[in-house]
């Protein structure tokens, strides 16, 4: 099972077992923090929410110039450096007894976090050829969520006894894979850096880049589909339908199974601008159409019959998810200035970051409170950002040189 996961031997198979690797220690920490933090240290939960905003946050800001050291350092060194960091950061979290404590010590994790995936990024941009790193991608994100998932079970165990020991056997963990992702990293070809820029030109480029400016915007909105898991439709299936609870489960168990089995797949469609351009496109009329699903399962309907609806409505939104994503990596990576790969996907994923951050306010407000009327008001805003996303490329080719063969 797991070489079907792991792309051959090479840069991008040791890129993929990295993201394994660290994936199951975040998933153990994603499902124990909060309550760790809450139960055992005695923070109350804005306290957490508050500490948790103000990092990401700050890692959202520090992304690009932290990429830009990737690009000038290279980009390998960086990103075992803040792997480790981040593992040193995760274990000072055992230490941490006040609100002040927890937030340095949350702040120095996602700065770190934000940092490693700039890195990571720019790495991957360095050691595979451009026609093959969004299928490099893919599979990264595929082992990433195989990762996660078993990372959840392994913090679902440390809930059980809900000890502080057993919490705390989660975070070494998750420090233990960060650490041994630093290692799987640093045996990986060596990129050199790039020369430093030029008199008056500007250190940080992609903060002029107006056209990736708009992608990465245009890429913020489609990714509230994030927060429309992981907050949205729990909220709707409790509050709105007559599907049994545990639907909750297997609608993230519907997303993360075929993202594992079909993220390569769906990403093999994907070799150019073009390519990128129309399945992006497509994603939209996924993503519309799975909200127009969504909306019809709230009302009397049977419990039965709401499950099913739920149910396709994941699959419709997992597919526009999978598409979605491979045409976005080939945008964030084929429209990157040349040796600022680190600072463009600093950027790029400073746009997820705020879909992240902001995304579960906006769309309560959107979906909870609006119903019906909000799930197609939503699936309409996945559908123009998608639509748009062609232009906004056409204009970025503009005023870059691209390959002819690229065009749109």
């Amino acid at each position: 099972m797991l070489r079907k996961l792991l792309p051959p031997a090479g840069p991008s198979q040791g890129l993929a077992v990295a993201q394994l690797t660290n994936a199951i220690g975040d998933g153990a920490y994603y499902v124990c923090s909060v309550l760790y933090f809450t139960r055992i240290v005695g923070l109350t939960p804005t306290q957490v929410g508050l500490g948790l905003t103000v990092g990401w946050t700050l890692g959202t800001v520090a992304s690009v110039p932290l990429g830009h050291l990737a690009d000038r350092r290279g980009p390998r060194g960086v990103a075992v450096a803040l792997a480790a960091a981040t593992a040193i950061a995760v274990a000072a979290f055992a230490l941490v007894r006040s609100f002040p404590a927890f937030l340095v010590v949350a702040c120095i994790y996602t700065i770190c976090q934000c940092g490693l995936v700039a890195a990571r990024q720019a790495l991957l941009a360095g050691v595979v050829d451009a026609a093959g790193r969004t299928k490099a991608r893919a599979y990264m994100q595929s082992t990433a969520n195989a990762g996660i998932a078993v990372g959840a079970v392994i913090g679902g165990v440390a809930l059980q006894f809900d000890t502080e020991a057993a919490y705390l056997i989660a975070f070494a963990l998750d420090a233990a894979t960060f650490l041994a992702a630093a290692l799987v990293l640093r045996r990986l070809p060596r990129v050199p850096g790039v020369a430093k820029a030029g008199k008056g030109e500007p250190v940080l480029v992609v903060l002029r880049d107006r056209p990736y400016a708009v992608l990465t915007a245009l890429n913020s909105v489609l990714m509230l589909y994030m927060p429309l898991l992981s907050v949205v439709l729990p909220l709707w299936v409790v509050g709105h339908t007559g599907a049994p609870r545990w639907m909750v489960s297997v609608l993230m168990v519907i997303n993360t199974v075929a993202v594992v089995l079909f993220q390569v797949s769906v990403a093999n469609r994907v070799h150019d601008l073009a390519g990128a351009v129309r399945i992006v496109r497509l994603s939209g009329l996924f993503l519309l159409a799975a909200c127009v699903v969504f909306a019809f399962s709230s009302g009397n309907q049977a419990a039965w019959v709401a499950a099913v609806v739920l149910a396709a409505g994941a699959v419709l939104q997992v597919a526009g998810e999978m598409m979605l994503a491979s045409g976005y990596w080939e945008i964030s990576f084929g429209l990157a200035v040349e040796g600022k790969q680190g600072q463009y996907q600093g950027f790029f994923g400073s746009g997820i970051a705020v879909a992240r951050t902001l995304g579960p306010l906006a769309l309560t407000a959107l979906v909870i409170d609006g119903g019906a009327v909000g799930w197609l008001v939503l699936g309409g805003l996945f559908l123009a950002a998608a639509l748009a996303t062609g232009p906004a490329v056409a204009w970025a080719r503009r005023s870059r040189p691209v390959p002819s063969e690229q065009a749109v």
